[in-house]
């Protein structure tokens, strides 16, 4: 199993739904894994250096966390997962990392992933998009997956129309939307749609 939690833009919520979500189903040993595109001096993870690149030479740079810490791979584990990782690559290139990404699937039962565009290597079983109105910025990356999102989990700021432009409303209006308010980020009806798409645990 295969789950998929992307966003519009940075600093939305999308670890707090992954985490959420693994919370919520725990009895499914996830291997969570958090990818950061990183390049000119600023990355998927915040504004400003982070300090994430690989190391010189190297194509792509990926940790494994093994302690619950604030961080966002170790609030994975912290909220119950299995195994997490970090995967940094820089900005586009994440194909340089497509044989160890499948590697860590085919050795996972579940595996949840925080990330848009790694929707074009692998087919998800469930990827969910968050869509927060109150944010203006909407990235061009993640404009190329909206229509592949099996459902939207949209941000209650308060608003009934989005503040961005020249964004179709329709690209989301006839697919399920889950509507959470910080610092609550899922919701049963949620998980109930991502359980729907699941395998029966092992026995």
């Amino acid at each position: 199993m295969l789950v998929v939690v992307g966003g519009h833009s940075r600093n939305i919520g999308k670890t707090s739904v992954v985490a959420g979500l693994i919370r919520k189903l725990r009895d499914r040993q996830w291997t969570a894994v958090k990818i950061t595109q990183y390049g000119n001096g600023t990355c998927a993870k915040e504004s400003g250096s982070c300090g994430c690149e690989a190391p010189a030479g190297e194509p792509f740079a990926l940790s494994e966390e093994y302690e619950p810490t604030p961080t966002d791979s170790g609030r994975f584990l912290a909220a119950g997962a299995e195994r997490s990782f970090w995967l940094r690559v820089p900005a586009g290139a994440l194909a340089r990392a497509e044989t160890t990404l499948k590697k860590i699937l085919k050795q996972s039962a579940n595996v949840i992933i925080e990330s848009n565009s790694v929707v074009e290597l692998v087919q998800p079983d469930v990827f969910l998009m968050l869509l927060d109105f109150s944010c203006e910025d909407f990235k061009p990356s993640s404009m190329r997956f909206l229509d592949r999102a099996d459902a939207f989990v949209v941000i209650d700021r308060g608003l009934n129309a989005p503040l961005w432009a020249d964004i179709a409303r329709g690209m989301w209006d006839g697919k399920p939307k889950f509507l959470v308010k910080p610092p609550r980020y899922v919701t049963a009806e949620m998980v109930e749609f991502v359980k729907s798409r699941m395998p029966a645990p092992a026995r």
